[in-house]
């Protein structure tokens, strides 16, 4: 018997499956922000919550490492770090960096005007960085946080972040979002739950580990830094953390919103043969 082979129905219902699963993703942020802008408001703050968590264990369990197995530290921190977005993502929480993918896909797509999309992006990316100076104040406060030492790695990874040129925050945060949404792509593209876990843990990593610039990341860092030295670390001036966040930002727009979610909506616009 001859093997069947697919054809451009069946092409055409997995493209209906991942274009239909990103539309209702933006359907949902869509009407969340229109009729509770409060609730969104509060979603957008716990997503940089649930970062500051993360950022929290991943920064401290990353000190004791270095102090048990010198230069080990950056491998703990990439692994406890990738589980933030775990927690985010199972939390359904509004996160600006990934809303970047869908407010883009959005608008080429025709699922939202550019000045809605813009709207709901914007008003994600203030909430989160409204959550992260609230979660980072409140997260040096406690005992684990309150008296680090002078040459702790949290200190140490933000001046060396503070310390990069427009360029290198420009071109890695290109590269940070374009991982950080790559990992939400295939979790639509999977049933399982330990799956989906497995897969956002190890492809966040890859950004974790190499260091590069996520802006949202970098509202909680940044502030937890300050508050947890009591002050301004190495090489944090206002303008050299609104560059960071300028730069890194702009390079999170063109990874996660232009190459992963305006190319990939390209991909898949009008095809029934090749499809994601």
């Amino acid at each position: 018997m001859p093997v069947p082979t697919p054809s451009s129905h069946s092409h055409s219902a997995t493209n209906s499956e991942l274009i239909g699963s990103l539309a209702k993703s933006i359907e949902k942020k869509d009407a969340l922000s229109r009729h509770s802008f409060l609730k969104y408001a509060v979603r957008a703050m716990l997503a940089t919550l649930f970062l500051a968590l993360g950022t929290g264990i991943a920064f401290y369990i990353a000190g004791y490492a270095n102090d048990i197995i010198p230069h080990s530290g950056k491998f703990f921190y990439a692994f406890m770090f990738s589980w933030s977005l775990v927690m985010i993502v199972y939390m359904n929480a509004e996160l600006g960096t990934s809303n970047m993918m869908y407010m883009t896909s959005a608008v080429y797509n025709g699922k939202l005007r550019f000045l809605t999309a813009g709207k709901i992006l914007a008003t994600c990316i203030f909430f989160n960085l409204v959550g992260a100076l609230l979660f980072s104040y409140l997260l040096s406060l406690t005992t684990a946080y309150s008296h680090l030492p002078a040459d702790h790695y949290l200190f140490e990874a933000v001046a060396t972040k503070l310390a990069k040129t427009p360029l290198t925050q420009f071109v890695e945060g290109i590269f940070a979002n374009i991982v950080v949404n790559t990992s939400l792509f295939v979790t639509l593209r999977m049933k399982d739950d330990a799956g989906k876990v497995f897969a956002m843990i190890f492809i966040i990593f890859i950004f974790a580990f190499l260091g590069f610039e996520h802006v949202i990341a970098n509202f909680v860092s940044f502030p937890l830094a300050f508050f947890a030295n009591g002050g301004p670390v190495e090489g944090m001036t206002l303008w050299n953390v609104l560059s960071n966040f300028f730069f890194s930002g702009l390079g999170n727009y063109v990874g996660g919103g232009l190459i992963i979610g305006l190319l990939y909506s390209w991909l898949n616009k009008k095809s029934d043969v090749y499809v994601d």
